[in-house]
C-alpha cells in the first residue's frame, strides 16, 4: 500500500471534508480489543551499509542447487534457463506494473500475452488459454470454481490423493466456506496411479469435477482418458493437473485425452528456482468454457485499415465487471512471468522441447535403473514416469538425505513431509541439469550410504 505524508493542516482539511471529528472517529467500528495500541515488534532502524551487511546474511543461508547435485523436483523443477532469456525479459518496455487496458498503448504487451496463451493451448491441447494465474496450486483450485460454475446443481469436487499435496490444500482453502466438498479419493499402492475402483464408486450426479495429475505427485503417468471417460459419463468434468510442464512436449496433451481444464505450474520453462516464487500457474480449457474462465484472455484481431492488432478480448475479472458476476477474485496475474516462459518456449521451438523432454526422461529412467541395482532399493509403483520417480529405501529416508547432503547431494523429497507412514520413501527429479558423471557419483554415494 502506497504511504502518502500528510500535514496536520491535510489532515483537518480531510476530516472536515468527511465530516469526521478525529482520524480515531475513522475507525471507531474496529473493536477495542482489535486494535494495535502498542510499537509493532520491529528491531531499530539501520544504517543503509547495516541493513547490506544484515541482507547479505540472510543471503548466505540459502544453499543454491549450484552448490549440491540436485535431485530435487515435486512441484519445483531445476531447469536450465538461457541467458538471452534474462537479456529480453529485463528489456525495459516489458518492465513496468502498467496493466495493458489500452491497446493503442500496449500491442507489445498484449502479443507476448497472445503467444503465451497460443503456446499453452498448443502443449495442452485445448482451444482457449489465460493470462496465467499466480501458482499451480491456485489455478487448481480456480478450475474447481470454475467447474462448480460450469455444473452449477452439483456441490462435490473428488481430487485424486496424487496431486500435489500443496494443490489439494490450496483446493480445500478455496471451498471450505462455499458449501463444497472435496473427497480425495486413493491411489492403488501397486502402481501410484488413481484407483479406478474407488473412483468409481465416489462418482454420481453430485459430482461436479474430478481433478487428477499426470504426472501425478510420484512421477507416475496416469491414464487420463480413462478417468475422462469416467467423469464424462457421471455428467462430470475432467480437471488435469501438471506440475511438470516439460512433459507437455513428450506425453500425449490432456485434452486430447479428454481433459476439460488444463491448470499447472510452468516455473519449468526458463523461471528457474527462486526459492518460492514467483511461479507461475496457467488454465486452458475448451472453447465453450471461456465465459466462466478466470483472468482475461488477449486476442488477435485488425483495425479498421486490416492492420494486425491485439486486444484484452474477454476480461471477467472483479474490477471489470459487478462483483456479483466476477468469476474470480483474482486481481493480479503474472505476466511477467509469462513473458518469460514465452520467450523461453520460442527459443526452445517445437523441436527443441521435445529434444529436451526426451533428454529428461532418458537421463531419469537411467538414474532409475542404477539406484534400483542397489540392494532393497526398488521402484515405489510400477506406472511409466517421466523425469520423477518414488523409490523405497532400506533404511528411514530423513537419514540417507542427511547423509547424502554431507556429501554434497540432495537426493530427493522425502515422502514422508506430505504422506505420513511412508517413511521410507523419497521422490528422485532428474533434469538436463543432472550430468551423466553425477548420475554415477550420486548413484555411487547411495551405495555407500545404504550399506
Amino acid at each position: 500500500m502506497r504511504y502518502i505524508p500528510n500535514t496536520p493542516q491535510d489532515q483537518k482539511r480531510l476530516l472536515d471534508a468527511v465530516g469526521a471529528p478525529s482520524v480515531e472517529a475513522l475507525f471507531e467500528s474496529i473493536p477495542e480489543e482489535l486494535r494495535l495500541r502498542g510499537k509493532i515488534g520491529l528491531p531499530d532502524a539501520l544504517a543503509e551499509n547495516q541493513v547490506r551487511k544484515e541482507m547479505e546474511r540472510l543471503t548466505g543461508r540459502n544453499r543454491p542447487t549450484t552448490d549440491y547435485v540436485s535431485f530435487l523436483g515435486a512441484g519445483a523443477y531445476h531447469h536450465y534457463v538461457p541467458a538471452a532469456l534474462n537479456h529480453l525479459l529485463q528489456r525495459a518496455e516489458f518492465l513496468t506494473a502498467y496493466t495493458p487496458y489500452q491497446p493503442e498503448r500496449s500491442q507489445g504487451t498484449l502479443q507476448a500475452i497472445f503467444e503465451y496463451q497460443t503456446m499453452m493451448s498448443m502443449l495442452s491441447g485445448l482451444d482457449i488459454a489465460n493470462a496465467s494465474m499466480y501458482d499451480g496450486a491456485s489455478a487448481s483450485a480456480e478450475a474447481c470454481l470454475m467447474s462448480l460454475r460450469l455444473r452449477p446443481d452439483r456441490r462435490r469436487i473428488l481430487a485424486a490423493q496424487s496431486v500435489d499435496p500443496e494443490y489439494r490444500e490450496i483446493m480445500h482453502t478455496y471451498t471450505g466456506h462455499i458449501g463444497v466438498e472435496i473427497i480425495e479419493v486413493p491411489f492403488e499402492e501397486k502402481t501410484g496411479l488413481l484407483s479406478k475402483k474407488e473412483l468409481e464408486a465416489n462418482l454420481d450426479e453430485s459430482v461436479a469435477a474430478v481433478v487428477i495429475q499426470s504426472p501425478n505427485f510420484f512421477g507416475a503417468i496416469e491414464d487420463v482418458q480413462a478417468v475422462a471417460d469416467a467423469a464424462h459419463g457421471a455428467g462430470a468434468l475432467l480437471v488435469a493437473a501438471v506440475a511438470e510442464p516439460l512433459s507437455l512436449a513428450l506425453l500425449k496433451p490432456p485434452g486430447e485425452q479428454g481433459a476439460d481444464i488444463v491448470v499447472g505450474e510452468a516455473q519449468a520453462f526458463g523461471l528457474g528456482l527462486q526459492f518460492g516464487g514467483p511461479y507461475l500457474g496457467f488454465m486452458t480449457a475448451r472453447d465453450e468454457f471461456k465465459r466462466q474462465m478466470p483472468g482475461r484472455i488477449a486476442g488477435e484481431t485488425v483495425d479498421k485499415d486490416g492492420r494486425r492488432g491485439f486486444v484484452l478480448t474477454l476480461v471477467t475479472r472483479e474490477p471489470h465487471i459487478r462483483r456479483a458476476r466476477a468469476t474470480s477474485n483474482i486481481c493480479t496475474d503474472e505476466t511477467h512471468c509469462a513473458l518469460a516462459a514465452s520467450i523461453y518456449l520460442s527459443l526452445m521451438g517445437r523441436r527443441g522441447l521435445r529434444r529436451m523432454a526426451e533428454h529428461n526422461a532418458r537421463k531419469a529412467h537411467l538414474f532409475a535403473e542404477a539406484l534400483t541395482d542397489i540392494p532393497g532399493v526398488e521402484r515405489s509403483f510400477s506406472a511409466p514416469f517421466f523425469n520423477e520417480f518414488t523409490v523405497r529405501l532400506p533404511q528411514p529416508s530423513r537419514e540417507v538425505l542427511t547423509d547424502l547432503r554431507e556429501l554434497g547431494i540432495v537426493g530427493g523429497y522425502p515422502l514422508v513431509r506430505t504422506y505420513p507412514g511412508r517413511e521410507h520413501e523419497i521422490i528422485v527429479c532428474v533434469t538436463e541439469m543432472n550430468r551423466r558423471r553425477d548420475l554415477v557419483t550420486a548413484a555411487e554415494a547411495f551405495r555407500d550410504v545404504l550399506r
